[in-house]
């Protein structure tokens, strides 16, 4: 009998070649706008943005630490998709985290580092947590959307944080934003400042890459990553097979809000100058974990690397400012990028189905050459039960 033939290698390969597609068409619409705002220098203007953050080792640097939220906000984002929920509030889950680990560095200041850092960070986990577990209980109990009372979490959220600043003792008046934490109360170089001289490098991006491997963990080994991947894929199949779906979406948005809160403490105890701003403005860190969770089409181990690639291109788009490119410019081919990685799924699903087209009738043709393969074999003996496979049982047996 003829071996079945296995899945295209296409549709093997489907998930990392429709990112790879969504990133190509994105840049061949960014060398589009860079013809237009400036013909003469789009070719050295796209060659600025490829390859420019590799310079030297402070913009890899840098890299590293413009990476370093939006792999935790993009963490938050992917793993609530696992769900089948869309945690558009990592921006209110990321700033709630911020301001309780600034306010713990700043209140219990008196601590070693190596108990403030780990007490601020577990503050920010609280915070975020609790952010993010509200949608989730709200859904659950009260069958609102999630993408609604996200939204909203994330302006109570901005606004409230406003509120706190000034009223509890953080408020540093002259800036209009929180004083600046403790130098102790930051996170570790870890040898990252010398590796990478005058950056803004830390161990930071250390915690976001551990923390993606503990979510691919949790996602492919245990039980509670296969309930959540269950209520994901059919609710109303994991409940008939026994499993809490309530249970499995709330316990995925205060996980998905836990993440965007240590995101939110990693940004802001790394050192670099960056306190929280009192303005009406939601986090754009939240929703650029959008992007870098669709590129990676959810994948946590994947949320990495599109991260490292959303932060490359932005370390990398700043420096065409020195071809007379203004700053608009830069975002503008950075947002469509990002536009284009949203395209990853839809990408993903053209892929599969042209990789599967004409498997069914492939599949019933072969089908109906294996039971011509055991006719025949019947009708000469040689199949199972007839007399000469019989006898060739019995001269085994003889051996």
């Amino acid at each position: 009998m003829r071996k079945k033939v296995g899945i295209a290698g296409l549709l093997q390969y489907s998930s990392a070649l429709s990112s790879l597609i969504a990133i190509i068409a994105g840049l061949l619409i960014g060398f589009i706008v860079l013809l237009i705002a400036n013909h003469k220098d789009a070719v050295d203007g796209l060659g600025v943005l490829l390859f420019s953050a590799f310079r030297d080792t402070r913009t890899i640097g840098q890299v590293l630490y413009t990476a370093t939220p939006i792999i935790m906000t993009g963490l938050a984002v992917g793993f609530a998709g696992m769900t089948g929920l869309f945690n558009i509030g990592a921006s209110g889950q990321f700033i709630v985290g911020a301001y309780l680990a600034v306010t713990v560095g700043l209140k219990m200041s008196f601590l070693p580092g190596y108990l403030l850092v780990p007490a601020a960070i577990l503050a920010a986990i609280l915070g975020g947590a609790l952010w993010g577990v509200i949608p989730g209980i709200l859904k659950v109990y009260r069958n609102v959307n999630e993408v609604i009372s996200c939204i909203m979490m994330n302006y109570i959220g901005m606004y409230l944080v406003n509120y706190l600043i000034p009223i509890t003792g953080v408020y540093n008046k002259l800036r209009n934003e929180t004083a600046r934490v403790p130098t102790h109360g930051n996170i570790p170089k870890m040898g990252l400042d010398q590796v990478f001289p005058q950056s803004d490098a830390n161990a930071g991006i250390i915690i976001a890459i551990l923390a993606a491997i503990i979510m691919y963990i949790i996602l492919q080994k245990t039980k509670l990553g296969y309930e959540i991947k269950a209520c994901g894929y059919n609710q109303n199949a994991a409940r008939y097979a026994g499993i809490n779906a309530g249970k499995g979406v709330v316990t995925a948005m205060a996980i998905s809000g836990a993440l965007a809160g240590i995101g939110g403490a990693l940004l802001y105890l790394a050192g670099a100058g960056k306190s929280i701003k009192v303005l009406d403005l939601l986090a754009p860190e939240g929703f650029n974990g959008i992007p870098v969770a669709l590129l990676a089409l959810n994948h946590p181990l994947g949320v990495i690397f599109s991260g490292l690639f959303i932060s490359y291109l932005t370390v990398g788009g700043f420096n065409l400012q020195g071809l007379g490119y203004p700053v608009e410019v830069v975002d503008m081919i950075v947002a469509i990028i990002i536009y284009f990685s949203a395209f990853s799924l839809l990408v993903k699903g053209y892929v599969q189905m042209i990789s599967t087209r004409g498997k069914p009738r492939k599949e019933a043709e072969e089908a109906k050459d294996d039971i011509k393969e055991e006719v025949l074999a019947a009708e000469t003996g040689t199949g199972p039960g007839g007399p000469l496979a019989d006898e060739g049982a019995k001269g085994g047996g003889e051996e």
